[in-house]
């Protein structure tokens, strides 16, 4: 990519999409395709096709997605499986269609089975179940990955998946029900420091450990992976290291000075007990994450303290 390259980023509304989209900006790039799902209902084929044609982006960043936490997948399956199946065919086939130079296509970690080795390498994808909490939308996202491979295979067309990790940071999603971890503990922290609660109440053990990624570290790398060859088709972003929910909400608690206790909820279900990528692949091609948990985290919870 230059900076007068056509670039069109699906989702530019939503976490990742916007970061993308920030960071472009500040990188000089001109060019800048974006439009609302009110504007362009990515479920649509015919407008998305007529989209392409009219506009003939040259690079795709693919970051339109219906997401959502544990209970919003659980209660939304139809909706997870459908809207993702249905954006990524239109969007990518429309892709190949008019001839763009390179897509790079927002996976998940989740697409990787529940009991995969750890760290999980890319070559584990299809080794094994999925975890029952987040089936429907791993398998969209395992379809949109085939789709990008199948059209290198096929065609030739230079079609990348990068699968991040758990993510974080600004514009994140603060439903009290349909949030992912870290928003969730930071919207439920802020809300009991300011009704003086004595505790907050959390799914699981505490145990589970995770991978946490700030998002405009994923952007980041987004974009130099799109300015990579074409040698590989999926690519893991992450950290490089995990950390326990339990030690996780301890570092929330002291970054917003809230001295009340956590009370697990065993009956509600927290996913796989560990989840971390193997990044070996990404650093090799020279990216590196920049920003650390601690300072991801005081970023974050400063920006949205008066939120709630």
């Amino acid at each position: 990519m230059n900076r007068k390259s056509k670039i069109y980023i699906a989702g530019h509304n939503g976490m990742v999409g916007s970061a993308i989209y920030r960071k472009l900006k500040l990188k000089g790039f001109e060019n800048i395709l974006v439009k609302s799902s009110k504007e362009l209902d990515l479920r649509n084929q015919k407008s998305v096709n007529d989209f392409f044609k009219k506009n003939k982006p040259e690079y795709v960043f693919l970051a339109a997605a219906k997401v959502g936490g544990i209970y919003a997948n659980i209660k939304y399956k139809a909706d997870f499986i459908y809207d993702n199946l249905m954006i990524e065919s239109n969007v990518i086939n429309s892709s190949y269609k008019y001839q763009i130079k390179k897509l790079l296509f927002l996976g998940s970690s989740c697409c990787y089975p529940k009991n995969s080795p750890q760290p999980i390498k890319e070559n584990y994808l299809l080794r094994g179940y999925l975890e029952s909490t987040i089936k429907s939308y791993a398998i969209a996202k395992i379809a949109g990955i085939e789709l990008c491979m199948s059209y290198r295979e096929q065609h030739g067309c230079d079609f990348i998946s990068v699968l991040p990790t758990n993510l974080y940071g600004f514009n994140d999603n603060y439903h009290p029900e349909n949030s992912h971890v870290i928003p969730s503990l930071i919207r439920k922290t802020i809300i009991a420091k300011k009704n003086n609660q004595s505790f907050i109440s959390v799914w699981g053990s505490g145990y589970s450990k995770r991978d946490f990624l700030h998002v405009d570290d994923l952007a980041d790398a987004c974009i130099f992976l799109m300015n990579k060859s074409k040698k590989y088709d999926l690519i893991n972003v992450g950290s490089g290291s995990d950390i326990s929910i339990n030690n996780l909400i301890k570092k929330i608690f002291s970054i917003a000075n809230f001295n009340g206790k956590i009370k697990y909820d065993l009956n509600k279900p927290e996913g796989p007990i560990k989840k971390l990528l193997d990044t070996t692949l990404v650093n090799d091609l020279g990216w590196n994450p920049k920003i650390n948990l601690d300072l991801g985290l005081k970023k974050v919870i400063k920006n949205v303290s008066n939120n709630f």
